[in-house]
């Protein structure tokens, strides 16, 4: 039957046509134009933290990717499709007048050219935008470097796993995608142009048809062919010994590998018999080398794998998988950085003398009130002042030297809290130009309250908090009336954590007559002089960013004018995630005052997930834990990691620096060859910013989940797993008195200053308890050290095991059970059982003391009113068997070791060893009368009332919350003090001493 003429479409018309196009382009402004902008805004940015190197190697490496894939594909699709057409037969008979595919046809051969090159652009840049995103891939394999250390089976560098095989099986994915696409555009378009015709007995297909199809399915089977030679390698992240072990188990190793030979070859016969029957008449040899390939897949690559695995190795796994394990345990522990681990037996036992615990002044004295995941509110409600000053979910940890004395301190910075505005307070103009910064450093001894707490309603039980601010010129943790304590020259913070909303934006530095000044204090007013920001002083970066973020205010608001900058991207890990977006990012961010700058810093991972034998672990699951206020990692899968970079963020700046840790590690200098100079060197940290640095708390729960398994030595020990340990749930969360509950988490890790066996002093350190496998008794505990001199060393106290006979030791579930069920504690009705209060328990912090486990928990309670805070009202302590449960640690204390153990908490210290507790900060000072000297020197007398008085007039504007009363107080306390000295040496007989400030707790 003839051929029907084609049937041409419809002609438009000219207007028609134009609008069209029109459309067109308004659909495509619409697409392009929020990209674009992003992009300049973007582009901005980084050329305010010095770092358009990374925003430009970033765009241009996408560009040549996306154009790169798009082209492969979508090039091979419009080669495929034109093969196709060029081929077609001139005849192609119709099956009648309503034959579909005649329509079909005609209508392409009209619009040949929109088909032919539309389709495969469309797929180019669908393929093009997918594979944009693997530009890391890319990069990495471009620079990577060697690890000079080899698998164990094939004897090539860890190199080749890390960077070049990821990239070969990304390029191979690639590869298949374009010759499956072309496959089927191949075929699609032959059955449309009848060169594949279904009717009659088995169908027809034309010779041009066969051979393209043949030669496209040869391709594949040629691309298997190299992909079973990658799998090799591949094998050593097999996950078939998973959940217990990862990499290559002896059933591949002895079967699947050489299977993966064996399908090479009969898939590069195959390919061959596909190619050779391009050119023959029938598809008899591709289709029984097809059916050859598609059965030996089953009984070589399957069936023989799995007999051998059921048969052999499952009943023999302990033996089988032996030499699998250790290189697992082997690998895993390098992967993790798990080598170095010092591990010491500790007995544990629970018959320390009070001598004993005297002599323990390095730990003893710096035990831990304060926790820092529950005194945020009190920190608002004390140290916040206005209402827009606020404070973290979640304070910080530190350790500070002052006045002679290194001990840990709770710190955080007053940052601005834009949620806390209320009325005229939320105006455009108040919100962003006028509450644009937070103002000072705050810290308090971690080790200290005010005072003792008597009973449930005590005014005391609270920090002894103190602010380094612009009205403070003393510095946070004075030690005394007069002196210095941490000092910050800019006390001002434009940038932190609180300023992690998209649209909290802040606009400086305007020179405009019109500018309402940015608030210091209810009285002064400061215009911003750092360099932070991006310029806005000009028409079209207002235009710009007032459409970013759809406010025409910043467009005709008089009040920005010449030198007016805006920030954006204020949070610092948002800042460091953008110009390094290289690295996995602590949750946990905390600021620190580093040479006279409120600096925060933020720990930066290399990550990589193709460690050959390496433990996979989830990165989410293994850093959940009970503890809230920090960013949760995303649950990606990762089998090595090292802390590489440490970055800060200057809080008034916004400058971002990144410091290498480790100068020889491969991932990062893989990283610093794509962005060279963005990463200085380790011998560029400076003393003071070392000194700060802590052990990451996500690092820490990784290497403590592997260290629970990884601590075994022998592999057919590691298979049994009787001598794993476990995480301990957290006892003082929702469910964590019961580990079956379904609301328990692990416990977190805690930092404290203490001098664990086989240090000679104290130092500031990340800890844990671990208990038995799914057992509540404990069985070791780690720390890790964050002090300079051994910065990253852990440490483990390994128990005696039970089956040794060795008294077990109660872990923190059994403690805190214990704690609930002491009848001092269920007897205090007034405390926990008050319907007006909220009893909330702190952290339960485990410390080695006199070979035994001291374990310290504090209470606080708070009240169920509108703005209530909490406050520390007892302390429960317990060692062994006893249980000590007190208003102040002393008490607890001397309740389990007996009267005046809990002096070792208030022990002066010796040379060069920490104190326990500091001079009170002269925030809040609790006056002791001096003793009568007799009236024998006037001078003296009223000196020593001035002091009085002035000290009253300080108590009372911290009470009332007035910092210019309190800077006052603070002069004319200084001077009352100086007279005292002056009018001491003119009466040397004397012996009065001036008023003293001592803490309470």
């Amino acid at each position: 039957m003839a051929t029907r003429p084609p049937v041409s479409l419809p002609k438009l018309s000219r207007r028609s046509r134009i609008l069209l196009i029109i459309a067109a382009v308004i659909v495509l402004a619409l697409l392009l134009g929020a990209r674009l902008l992003d992009t300049y805004v973007d582009w901005l940015w980084f050329g305010e933290v010095g770092a358009r190197s990374v925003f430009t190697t970033q765009v241009v490496t996408r560009i040549i990717l996306f154009f790169a894939v798009g082209l492969l594909v979508g090039g091979a699709l419009a080669v495929s499709l034109m093969i196709a057409y060029r081929t077609r037969p001139v005849f192609v008979p119709i099956s009648g007048a309503d034959d579909p595919l005649a329509r079909y046809r005609s209508a392409i051969v009209a619009r040949i050219r929109l088909f032919g090159i539309g389709i495969p652009v469309l797929t180019g840049l669908i393929a093009g935008l997918s594979a944009q995103g693997d530009w890391q891939v890319v990069q990495l394999f471009l620079n990577g470097t060697s690890f000079g250390q080899t698998d164990p089976e094939f004897g090539k560098d860890v190199g080749f796993y890390a960077f070049s095989l990821p990239f070969y099986n990304w390029l191979l994915g690639w590869l298949f995608i374009t010759v499956v696409v072309s496959f089927f555009g191949a075929l699609i378009s032959h059955y449309v142009f009848g060169g594949i015709r279904l009717a009659g007995k088995g169908g027809q297909l034309a010779g041009p048809t066969r051979a393209q199809l043949a030669i496209t399915v040869g391709l594949f089977v040629l691309l298997k062919a190299v992909e079973y030679f990658f799998d090799r390698y591949n094998l050593l992240l097999s996950d078939r010994g998973a959940p217990l072990f990862i990499g290559a188990t002896y059933t591949d190793l002895n079967a699947v590998l050489p299977a993966k030979l064996i399908l090479l070859c009969i898939s590069t016969i195959c390919a061959i018999a596909f190619f050779a029957g391009a050119f023959l008449r029938n598809l008899q040899l591709p289709a029984i080398s097809l059916v050859l390939l598609i059965l030996s897949g089953i009984l070589v690559g399957v069936a023989w794998p799995a007999i051998l695995d059921q048969f052999s190795v499952k009943p023999n796994a302990n033996e089988k998988e032996a030499t699998s394990i250790q290189r697992n345990m082997d690998a895993t522990r390098r992967a993790y950085g798990l080598t170095d681990v010092q591990y010491q037996p500790y007995t544990g036992k629970s018959d320390a003398t009070p001598d004993q615990i005297k002599s323990d002044t390095g730990t003893m004295s710096n035990i831990r009130l304060l926790d820092p995941n529950i005194l945020s509110d009190t920190f608002t409600q004390r140290v916040g002042r206005e209402n827009f000053y606020g404070f973290p979910a979640k304070l910080d940890i530190d350790r500070y030297t002052v006045g002679g004395v290194t001990q840990d301190y709770i710190v955080a910075a007053k940052e601005i809290k834009t949620e806390g505005l209320t009325g005229n307070q939320t105006s455009w103009i108040n919100k962003h130009l006028v509450y644009t910064h937070g103002n000072g450093f705050v810290v308090a001894p971690a080790n200290t309250i005010d005072r003792a707490v008597k009973d449930a309603n005590s005014d005391g039980g609270y920090p002894i908090a103190t602010t380094s601010d612009t009205q403070n010129p003393a510095g946070a943790g004075a030690p005394a009336p007069g002196q210095q304590g941490i000092q910050v020259k800019e006390p001002r913070i434009y940038y932190g954590e609180l300023s992690a909303a998209e649209s909290d934006y802040a606009i400086v530095g305007g020179t405009s007559g019109n500018a309402p000044g940015e608030y210091d204090t209810a009285t002064d007013r400061y215009t911003y002089q750092g360099t932070g920001g991006v310029p806005i002083d000009n028409l079209f970066n207002r235009l710009a960013f007032a459409a970013e973020y759809g406010e025409r205010n910043i467009l005709f608001s008089d009040a920005i004018g010449d030198n007016s900058k805006i920030m954006y991207n204020r949070d610092p890990r948002d800042r460091v995630s953008k110009v390094a977006p290289w690295l996995t990012l602590d949750g946990d961010p905390y600021p620190a005052v580093v040479d006279g700058k409120i600096q925060w810093i933020i720990d930066g991972y290399t990550t990589l997930n193709n460690f050959p034998y390496a433990q996979q672990t989830q990165l989410g699951a293994a850093t959940n834990d009970s503890l809230t206020g920090v960013a949760r990692q995303a649950n990606s899968s990762i089998n090595y990691i090292r802390n590489s970079v440490k970055a800060t963020v200057d809080a008034f700046n916004g400058t971002v620096t990144l410091y290498s840790i480790d100068d020889k590690e491969p991932v990062l200098d893989a990283w610093e060859k794509v962005f060279p100079g963005l990463v200085k060197p380790s011998s560029e940290i400076s003393p003071d910013l070392r000194a700060h640095f802590r052990y990451p708390e996500d690092l820490f729960k990784i290497q403590r989940e592997l260290l629970s398994r990884y601590h075994v030595s022998n592999p057919q020990e590691f298979y049994s797993q009787q001598a794993f340990w476990s995480v301990p749930q957290d006892p003082t969360a929702e469910g964590g008195s019961n580990p079956a509950a379904a609301g328990a988490a692990n416990q977190p890790g805690y930092y404290v200053l203490a001098d664990t066996p086989g240090q000679t002093k104290p130092t500031f350190q990340l800890t844990s308890s671990l208990t038995g496998l799914q057992r509540q008794y404990l069985a070791s505990w780690m720390s890790v050290s964050s002090d300079p001199a051994d910065y990253g060393k852990i440490r483990v106290l390994q128990l005696p095991s039970a089956a040794t006979g060795a008294t077990q030791v109660d872990g923190p579930v059994q403690v805190q059970n214990r704690f609930q069920s002491d009848s001092r504690v269920a007897q205090d009705r007034t405390l926990f059982n008050n319907p007006n209060v909220t009893p909330i328990y702190g952290n339960l912090i485990t410390l080695p003391v006199a070979d035994g486990f001291l374990y310290v928990e504090p209470v606080y309670i708070r009240q169920r009113n509108q703005n209530s805070y909490p406050q520390l009202a007892r302390v429960l302590v317990s060692y062994g068997p006893k249980v000590g449960y007190g208003a102040t640690l002393q008490e607890a204390l001397d309740q389990v070791f007996g009267p005046g153990t809990g002096e070792a908490t208030t022990t002066p210290p010796q040379a060069g060893q920490p104190t326990t507790n500091p001079p009170a900060s002269s925030t809040n000072p609790t006056t002791t009368p001096p003793p009568n000297n007799g009236g024998g020197n006037a001078a003296l007398d009223r000196a020593v009332a001035d002091i009085q008085s002035a000290l009253a007039k300080l108590k009372a504007a911290q009470q009332s919350g007035n910092f210019t009363d309190q800077g006052a107080a603070l002069a004319a306390l200084d001077a009352a003090a100086k007279a005292y000295e002056a009018a001491k040496t003119a009466a040397p007989g004397t012996s009065t001493p001036p008023p003293s400030t001592q803490p309470g707790g």
